[in-house]
């Protein structure tokens, strides 16, 4: 029997006669790495990406801890939104279709309260849900998580990102000190190390490496002449390739601030990052750019060393890294989780030795490309998806982010696949919506209330 089979696991029969029907014979790395530990009763931390398989393991760990016949909220599986939530309890109840009577029930915000406490009141066995809305479902009295023994964080990186560290904070105090907790995150920010800390008893950490291929980057490198030659083949790169979310790299605090003003005079939607801007301005920069609604960021590396983005479609070196190594680490922030990415490169004579040392590093043989056709300049510059919208109340006023995605996607409101990020903040919030949509959400949220209370509200621009 092979380890990575299903059937190698200590699994009820009914379990492993289920999955063998949907076809679930090899369990994939992150399954493999986690689920023997997971079914020891064991904490487990895994680091692994959508489509890693992490719902089955998760899922199956759980229903391996289920007493079918205590009709008591047993798990709890905390996701990022609604669509995942959804989608986890599909899964879930595909997996336990061989175990009687189980119930999975969904309690996420956007749709009404009412039916949910229905719903609670007739028990259930696992609840999947969002962080803002199971923990009003705590605060009232309509939710009890006194039997609880999983608690699953799923995405954790990302509702951190949305702002729900406080919400998931708020939940975790109403459920026992004695359970077995499950965190699965594509990325391990700081934040998440700080949470596990606190949540977890002596987790087992678990990776499913990502084989990433050199040939997922494309480098391209062009020979350029003065400062205004390198910002037209600037210009005419971003009109060719039109990348959804780019990072153009300049070596001083100064040509970032420059590039930048140039591009935003030719109506590229751009944003400087560089040492020389307030905190205000820094976290104002990495949302708009974290969610689509800035589709250009021009950094110097130092202030880009902060930048957690899951995928970049391009990398473009203005001025090339005096470090090879840097270079390196500069373009690999594109073409990650097996997408394809592309590096642009600019230099001149007096970067040639720039340009040996990459090669020699690298052990490739760098060839100067011609530039596309000036033509490309005659194109108009390409908006990004998204548009952000800030909100004049954040943490301190008791907004959460299920708030205003309620409030955007209540009665008559926007779809809720047409909203991005949210970040909240002590004393305001951003919202990434998607652009078409931009003016009915700026008036739904102008016109709705959030807390019992109508907040400022205006679209940000430049």
């Amino acid at each position: 029997m092979s380890q990575t089979s299903f059937s190698s696991l200590d699994l009820h029969p009914s379990l492993l006669q289920n999955l063998e029907t949907l076809g679930y014979n090899e369990m994939t790395p992150i399954q493999a790495q986690s689920l023997p530990f997971m079914l020891k009763g064991k904490d487990v931390i895994a680091q692994g990406k959508t489509g890693s398989g992490k719902t089955a393991a998760f899922g199956l760990g759980l229903l391996a801890n289920l007493n079918v016949k205590r009709f008591r909220v047993q798990s709890l599986v905390l996701c990022p939104t609604r669509e995942l939530a959804d989608q986890v309890a599909k899964e879930i109840r595909k997996l336990a279709r061989a175990i009687h009577n189980i119930k999975v029930l969904t309690l996420c915000g956007g749709v009404p309260f009412g039916p949910q406490i229905g719903s609670l009141e007739h028990g259930a066995h696992i609840i999947v849900g969002t962080p803002g809305r199971v923990e009003e479902h705590l605060r009232k009295g309509y939710l009890n998580l006194d039997n609880l023994n999983t608690f699953v964080l799923d995405e954790a990186d990302r509702m951190l990102e949305m702002g729900f560290q406080d919400a998931i904070d708020a939940v975790l105090d109403h459920a026992p000190v004695k359970r077995q907790n499950l965190l699965f995150s594509a990325t391990f920010p700081p934040q998440i190390k700080s949470i596990a800390d606190r949540i977890m008893n002596d987790p087992i950490m678990t990776k499913a490496e990502e084989t990433v291929e050199n040939t997922s980057i494309n480098q391209h490198f062009f020979k350029v002449g003065d400062f205004e030659d390198r910002l037209e083949a600037l210009q005419i790169l971003l009109l060719k390739h039109q990348p959804e979310s780019t990072v153009i790299f300049c070596n001083t605090k100064r040509v970032t601030q420059e590039v930048a003003d140039e591009l935003r005079h030719y109506d590229f939607s751009v944003t400087a990052l560089h040492g020389d801007l307030e905190q205000r301005d820094r976290d104002k920069a990495l949302v708009r750019f974290a969610n689509k609604s800035t589709s250009i960021l021009v950094a110097t590396d130092v202030a880009a060393r902060g930048l957690d983005i899951e995928s970049l479609d391009a990398v473009v070196n203005f001025e090339l890294s005096r470090d090879p190594e840097v270079h390196v680490h500069r373009i690999g922030r594109t073409g990650r989780a097996g997408n394809k990415g592309i590096a642009l490169s600019l230099f001149n004579e007096k970067e040639m030795h720039n340009i040996a040392q990459i090669e020699e590093y690298m052990n490739i043989d760098i060839r100067d490309e011609a530039l596309p056709s000036t033509d490309y300049l005659k194109e108009p510059a390409y908006y990004a998806e998204m548009v952000t919208l800030w909100i004049d109340g954040g943490k301190k006023n008791k907004l959460r982010p299920g708030d205003i995605l309620g409030a955007l996607t209540g009665k008559d409101g926007i779809e809720g696949k047409m909203v991005g990020k949210i970040n909240v903040f002590d004393f305001h919030a951003y919202v990434a919506v998607h652009n078409t949509v931009a003016k009915a959400a700026l008036k739904k949220l102008e016109s709705g209330k959030m807390k019992g209370r109508s907040f400022r509200v205006s679209r940000m621009r430049g």
